[in-house]
């Protein structure tokens, strides 16, 4: 990576970041020279702006800051993919990517958990249940999913959609607490599936 090609665009390259945990696709933006040491110097995403001409870190005004994981180029030398934590909402309009996609809720949801326990905000239901510890934790996920079982025999598909959300959300926790994460129980099904 020590031979990017800055001249071939112009000075700047173009840098996708991606969530580390998910690969979702979190912004586009473009670094100049000064803008890529400064962002391997400090492991804070910082870009060159092109509308305020000078070099901003990502979340300087709103905290929303992007941790790097890892920064990799691409073939022909001349566009960054950078692999980061995003530490609170990526866009602007509060949503966790800059590019409006489906089906990434679960994950957003799981980055969303990770904050309300981190921020220790003590009105947060996770924060609560988590500080009661792991044994917590595991009863309340499985009384989720006998109540799922339940309901799962009769016939009221709301009642059944809500426990199934209620297992869900309390699934997700119950992997805060293991200190995992969704994309590990993905990997696992994907690698289940090549066999």
């Amino acid at each position: 990576m020590n031979n990017l090609n800055f001249e071939k665009t112009g000075g700047l390259l173009p840098v996708i970041v991606q969530d580390y945990r998910n690969l979702q696709v979190l912004m586009l933006g473009y670094m100049n020279q000064e803008a890529l040491n400064i962002t391997r110097t400090t492991k804070q995403v910082t870009f060159f702006s092109r509308s305020k001409n000078r070099i901003w870190t990502k979340g300087e005004t709103s905290g929303n800051t992007l941790s790097v994981k890892k920064i990799i180029s691409d073939c022909d030398q001349d566009t960054l993919l950078i692999l980061a934590k995003p530490n609170g909402p990526t866009c602007h309009t509060g949503n966790q990517s800059c590019f409006a996609t489906q089906g990434n809720f679960l994950y957003e949801l799981e980055a969303s958990l990770e904050d309300r326990l981190r921020s220790g905000d003590q009105d947060s239901y996770t924060k609560k249940l988590m500080d009661q510890g792991l044994n917590k934790v595991i009863q309340k996920f499985g009384e989720e999913s006998v109540e799922l079982i339940i309901e799962a025999k009769d016939q009221n598909k709301n009642l059944f959609l809500n426990e199934a959300a209620d297992m869900l959300y309390h699934f997700l926790v119950l992997l805060q607490a293991k200190e995992t994460s969704l994309k590990e129980v993905e990997d696992k099904l994907i690698e289940r599936r090549k066999k």
